[in-house]
């Protein structure tokens, strides 16, 4: 789409009109940022970056024997077999097609997510695109339609690969750390945990490596950290502006659409974000 005029209609609906530019991709090029450090949480909440704490007092370790310290370095036997299960299991989903890996996510129950889901949110959109985008899981919306990225959210997500010359299911896919709606327990959408996150990664472990695309966009703390394996207190502020690597696919790092909707500030931000993407793409 190289259409300015349509282009310029994009970013409008994003609400950013001629603010969005790519000037900001050659300020953030040349280290220059307005933003300030803070780490992200799920659906738009911001945290101050905590003060260093005082190093605590380092307590002398007991000595143990040669026995209880091979004891105590041994993994319980239950672990090691729920292991080799994840790993067995990874390995099998390695193999499948499209069509074999869409059923067995239709069918999971890996995690505790598919007791409360009312289906699996597989993915959508090109399964031979150049551009992956990755988000963080399904919705109340996502999960009644069975589709990533619909509601408010999804418009805007619409809205900023309209303003990069892409349209959703062009050359585009979309899918979720996650495949399964994470809810609290007054059922009000939340990030999906640790463990819910590693039971799922090889089903986006599969479709990569399906899709082979040119870049992938991860739009959030969980999907950067899962794909960049990562500290989890690490926040985005601390990842954009730099290409990452995902097996060798270049990986860039930007905020979720629904933390947008919340930090209308930030989308300047994002949109220098796809501005580095765009060039990665063109390198």
């Amino acid at each position: 789409m190289s259409d300015p005029h349509r282009r310029m209609a994009f970013l409008h609906e994003m609400g950013l009109g001629p603010v969005w530019s790519a000037r900001h991709a050659a300020q953030a090029a040349a280290g220059v940022s307005d933003e300030m450090p803070y780490a992200e949480t799920a659906y738009g909440e911001t945290i101050s970056d905590p003060a260093p704490a005082m190093a605590p007092a380092v307590a002398r370790a007991p000595v143990l024997s040669m026995d209880d310290a091979f004891a105590a370095s041994s993994p319980p036997v239950g672990e090691t077999v729920v292991e080799e299960e994840q790993i067995d299991r990874a390995r099998m989903v390695a193999r499948m097609d499209w069509s074999q890996l869409q059923e067995t996510v239709s069918e999971c129950v890996q995690c505790g997510l598919c007791r409360n889901r009312t289906q699996t949110v597989f993915g959508v959109g090109d399964q031979k695109a150049r551009w992956l985008f990755v988000g963080e899981g399904p919705g109340r919306n996502e999960d009644l339609q069975g589709q990533p990225f619909v509601g408010p959210a999804g418009k805007l997500l619409d809205n900023m690969m309209g303003a990069m010359g892409l349209q959703r299911g062009e050359n585009t896919y979309i899918a979720n750390i996650v495949k399964c709606r994470p809810t609290d327990e007054n059922r009000r959408d939340r990030p999906p945990s640790l463990e819910e996150a590693s039971a799922c990664m090889p089903y986006l472990k599969r479709q990569i490596a399906l899709i082979d695309p040119t870049v992938i966009v991860a739009m959030g703390k969980t999907a950067a950290l899962s794909l960049l394996q990562l500290d989890p207190a690490t926040p985005v502020s601390r990842l954009r502006g730099t290409i990452h690597r995902y097996e060798e696919i270049p990986l860039i790092v930007t905020y979720h659409p629904a933390y947008l909707l919340r930090n209308l500030r930030d989308k300047r931000k994002t949109w220098a974000d796809l501005c580095l993407a765009m060039q990665t793409f063109s390198a």
